[in-house]
């Protein structure tokens, strides 16, 4: 499949905020206590032809660590996914990160998966994170992939070599 890979624009916002909101349910993501709003994030977007966007992630820089805050796919096993992460990487590793680091649920086996595929490793279970997120934001489901009850976080990372310190 033929896709391009290049960094999310201004002009790119509101479609950003469409698709979280219609892809997570709602404009804001509440991870490890934190709130986002992905469109107004740095990102990637995957393009297939001319303007069909068919992939997104969106991450944050902060203290010299680097994290994915979203990432999909629309379509699956073409390689879309790993390539947004390898553009978040590249990033990191120039922008003189430690780490490349996400969060995800319990749930979200699909997603454990693919991290670890691409390198990650689960350095840190939060039990009862989603719940206790629950009291800030009332509509994160109860129950989610499989109906498997969505309770926990699992953060996941990659040690990064900068460019500066190979």
């Amino acid at each position: 499949m033929n896709f391009k890979i290049r960094p999310l624009a201004e002009s790119d916002r509101e479609w950003t905020r469409e698709f979280i909101l219609e892809h997570w349910g709602d404009e804001s993501i509440l991870v490890h206590g934190s709130v986002y709003y992905p469109h107004k994030l740095r990102g990637f977007l995957a393009i297939s032809g001319r303007t069909k966007m068919i992939g997104l992630v969106t991450y944050v820089i902060v203290n010299s660590e680097c994290e994915l805050v979203t990432l999909n796919s629309l379509i699956e096993g073409k390689g879309i996914g790993t390539a947004l992460v390898q553009a978040v990487q590249e990033e990191a590793v120039r922008s003189v990160c430690s780490r490349l680091w996400c969060i995800t649920t319990n749930d979200n086996f699909s997603a454990l998966i693919f991290y670890q595929k691409y390198g990650f490793r689960i350095i840190r279970i939060n039990p009862g994170a989603v719940e206790r997120a629950r009291a800030i934001k009332p509509s994160i489901p109860l129950f989610g992939l499989e109906s498997i009850p969505i309770r926990d976080e699992i953060e996941l990372e990659i040690k990064l070599v900068s460019m500066n310190n190979s």
